[in-house]
């Protein structure tokens, strides 16, 4: 099966050269590009695509907003993978919070670039959570203090919370099932459980919420 792939972004050159990269694998395919967000809205309107490689600082619309829009736009939506000059990146963190799978580095090697588009078509997402705690923790100041916890979380056991907690350190299951003691076959039921609950779409959005609702602050 081919994974379909849209870039969008705002230079001509980046676009050429993710483009090769993506062309280059026997299974995946670039099936448009678009210089900004509006353009890359009106294409995906028309254009069935798996995966989005989103720039977040563009003209007209920003990746942030543009990611925002088309994960609100239906059930059926592409997975985005946010592209940043900066490892710590503002932009970066309010388009996860958005609904992107993650983020990567335009300098990033060819095969991390192929290995992402693979992994987030498969569910899952293209960033360690410690990369994403480690922008969190950076942006984390800005976050209002939440004025009681979301009353989603209520919906989890005693042991799912524990588990949520654990996601939001950056642990892997295998390091999860070391600290409670757990099998990974366990962890991983546990983990697919949360994200149900809570209605997340990957271990990144796990992340997010933690810090949003005050489980985990700076530092911790």
């Amino acid at each position: 099966m081919t994974i379909r792939v849209v870039i969008v972004d705002d230079q001509d050159l980046v676009r050429t050269g993710l483009g090769m990269v993506v062309d280059s694998q026997p299974d995946l395919e670039v099936v448009g590009e678009a210089g900004d967000g509006l353009a890359a809205l009106e294409l995906l309107r028309v254009t069935r695509a798996d995966v989005v490689l989103m720039d977040v600082r563009m003209p007209r619309l920003d990746g942030v907003e543009t990611t925002r829009r088309l994960l609100a736009s239906g059930d059926d939506v592409p997975r985005v993978v946010v592209l940043t000059t900066f490892d710590v990146d503002e932009y970066a963190f309010t388009a996860l919070r958005a609904g992107a799978s993650g983020f990567l580095l335009k300098d990033a090697p060819a095969e991390d670039l192929v290995a992402a588009i693979r992994t987030v078509h498969q569910g899952d997402a293209v960033i360690a959570p410690s990369t994403t705690r480690r922008l969190l923790d950076h942006v984390a100041g800005q976050l209002p203090a939440p004025a009681e916890e979301p009353p989603r979380l209520r919906r989890l056991t005693e042991r799912e919370r524990e588990i949520l907690l654990e996601l939001a350190t950056g642990a892997s299951n295998a390091e999860i099932a070391g600290r409670l003691y757990l099998s990974e076959a366990t962890v991983k039921t546990h983990v697919g459980r949360v994200l149900q609950k809570l209605g997340l779409r990957d271990r990144v959005q796990a992340v997010v919420l933690a810090y949003e609702s005050g489980l985990v602050r700076p530092g911790r």
